[in-house]
């Protein structure tokens, strides 16, 4: 037995642990004798429990140290479904030498619905024997559970144990053909004001889940330990009890102790409106650049969350939600989340690269970019749609767009410009996700034109454009050219006194011609009459002036073409750059 707690050993056992992840076995293997080998060589050395938590096709999800009496939780995600198992054994090791499962382990297979819970008892860096359990068929409504014997490694029946988890999904499945999941019911917790719950009511429901109460605690500041007090706390185990209430969702972001303290009391599982939204973007994330983005938000979240975190499975008091994970396993979930930040960056900085590469063919054509902005929900979308003729997806629900959508817009008057959705604005977006997804916000930064799209029906429609501004100010865009849109005319009887803003319905089509006049005019009203002279050399300038504006007088001299021709001030700025000033002949500017 290694005894000491010394740098070196302790890199060795991470090191060790983290092997534990290369690790494949045979989908007909329950508890491989290498495995158990390693857990019982761990759990000497370490004198803790330890334990594995294996999917059902042979993959190592988490590996866990606990205490000498309690080991945490998995930070995987496990399958939750009402008829199904969650397809996650834990294996885990007993140090005092016995194998048989504790209450509190039955418990936590029953609670989670894993596919099995083993235990191994260790004697001296030795296993003793193991015992399994799996749920059977439920009984008035709740599930049951199946023990084995205390069985010797040698003799432990690896094929028929994971047959024995098929049967109890089968089970589970056939006991819950007449029951309908439904959605998770949930209670709203704020400390802010009615109107910033009933956006997170918006928010719980478009996550899927049924708001059933909310609860208003007017504090100058959030609790530190509970985030109501100790007194509302307690009151919201009741509120959660009485009305069957399988989840609680605070407004605002919690730290790590917060949200462990409002577990223990009130007995259900909270999450904050940081980790509600990530889940929403979960679920609408589509494409490669969209799933990357909101995985790094996620972790990026909850990284700094890790202390204090965690449920156990004590054998010998206090139970699920009583113990945080010791030391050594918040070393191991530190090291392997950074190290898929690390891998996420580069990947999102490589698709960045490509973006820039788009973008800069897009600006050798010198297409003027308009970007749609504005808070979630506004109908950006659907007015997208309506100045474009395209088809995106467009619903009456909150981050429908994450990825930048463009569509090419023709202009009457000769050429197009790009319109470009990007993703919704909302109060106290998580800073996570700003960073996350900045590169997708970029059009917003790089737009010659911003169009903000106000939501006309909205109670608070002041606070939400207040919001749109604060989020472009912290992007740099403040000062940007913008239009301001009232979208949603058709759903009011009197317009907001918004100034200079134009009403509109992107819905009936009503004021859409209005808009895209206005957007026209914007984009050319810097447009200036110039004569060039143009070197035959630079011929390739010279196609890029017909492209990107309107040439009024072609005259070929001695020396090169003599261009009059009407452009846009960038345009223009970027060709003077390139010719030089002698370009410009005199009589250049015809007002």
């Amino acid at each position: 037995m290694v005894h000491g707690n010394t740098e070196g050993i302790r890199e060795t056992l991470l090191a060790q642990m983290d092997a534990l992840y290369d690790m494949e076995f045979d989908e007909d293997t329950f508890a491989p004798p290498e495995l158990v080998s390693k857990l019982a060589g761990f759990t000497a050395q370490l004198r803790r429990e330890v334990s594995v938590y294996i999917s059902r096709p042979g993959d190592v999800l988490d590996v866990t140290i606990g205490k000498n009496d309690s080991v945490p939780l998995p930070e995987v995600r496990l399958r939750r479904s009402l008829k199904r198992l969650s397809g996650v054994r834990c294996i885990h090791t007993h140090p005092g030498g016995t194998p048989e499962l504790s209450e509190v382990d039955l418990q936590a297979l029953i609670s989670l619905k894993l596919d099995a819970m083993a235990a191994i008892g260790v004697v001296n860096g030795l296993a003793t024997g193991i015992q399994a359990g799996f749920l059977g068929e439920r009984v008035n409504g709740a599930l049951q559970t199946e023990v084995t014997g205390v069985i010797a490694l040698s003799q432990m029946p690896q094929a028929e144990w994971m047959r024995r988890i098929e049967e109890s999904d089968r089970l589970l499945q056939r006991g819950s053909q007449e029951e309908e999941s439904g959605p998770e019911r949930a209670i709203l917790v704020g400390v802010e004001s009615i109107e910033s719950l009933e956006e997170l009511r918006s928010l719980a429901e478009t996550a899927g889940a049924q708001v059933v109460d909310i609860l208003l605690q007017k504090r100058d500041k959030p609790d530190n330990a509970t985030y109501i007090g100790s007194g509302k706390a307690e009151r919201l185990a009741l509120d959660a009890q009485g009305l069957d209430c399988d989840l609680v969702i605070v407004d605002d972001e919690l730290t790590g102790s917060q949200t462990r303290n409002l577990e223990r009391i009130v007995g259900a599982k909270i999450i904050d409106r940081t980790t509600l939204i990530l889940d929403i973007f979960a679920q609408r994330a589509r494409s490669h650049a969209g799933k990357l983005q909101v995985e790094m938000a996620q972790l990026a979240y909850q990284l700094p969350r890790l202390i204090g975190e965690g449920v156990s499975l004590s054998r010998l008091g206090g139970g699920i939600g009583t113990r945080g994970p010791g030391e050594t396993k918040l070393e191991v979930s530190r090291r392997r989340i950074r190290r898929r930040l690390a891998d996420l960056r580069a990947e999102v900085a490589e698709l960045a690269r490509q973006r820039v590469t788009q973008r800069s063919r897009r600006d050798k054509r010198e297409i003027p970019v308009v970007a749609l902005v504005g808070y979630t929900n506004t109908g950006k979308s659907t007015l997208l749609n309506l100045l474009s003729g395209a088809d995106a997806l467009a619903e009456d629900k909150l981050f429908v767009t994450l990825d930048p959508v463009t569509r090419r817009v023709p202009m009457a008057e000769g050429g197009e410009f790009l319109l470009v959705d990007t993703v919704g604005f909302i109060r106290k977006l998580p800073h996570a996700l700003v960073d996350a997804f900045r590169s997708t916000l970029e059009e917003a930064v790089l737009a010659d034109l911003l169009v903000i799209v106000n939501d006309a029906s909205s109670k608070d429609v002041y606070g939400q454009q207040e919001v749109v501004l604060q989020v472009l100010a912290e992007l740099g865009v403040r000062e940007k050219p913008m239009i301001n849109v009232l979208n949603k005319m058709d759903k009011v009887e009197e317009e907001p006194p918004m100034a200079g803003s134009l009403a509109l319905s992107a819905r009936t089509g009503e004021g859409a011609e209005a808009l895209t006049r206005e957007i026209v005019a914007r984009l050319t009203a810097s447009k200036h009459t110039v004569r060039l002279l143009v070197p035959y050399a630079r011929g390739t300038l010279l196609s890029r002036l017909h492209d990107g504006g309107l040439v009024l007088d072609e005259q070929y001299a001695e020396d090169g073409t003599l261009v009059t021709v009407q452009l846009e001030k960038v345009l223009l700025d970027r060709v003077l750059m390139e010719l030089g000033q002698g370009a410009l002949r005199p009589m250049e500017q015809v007002e």
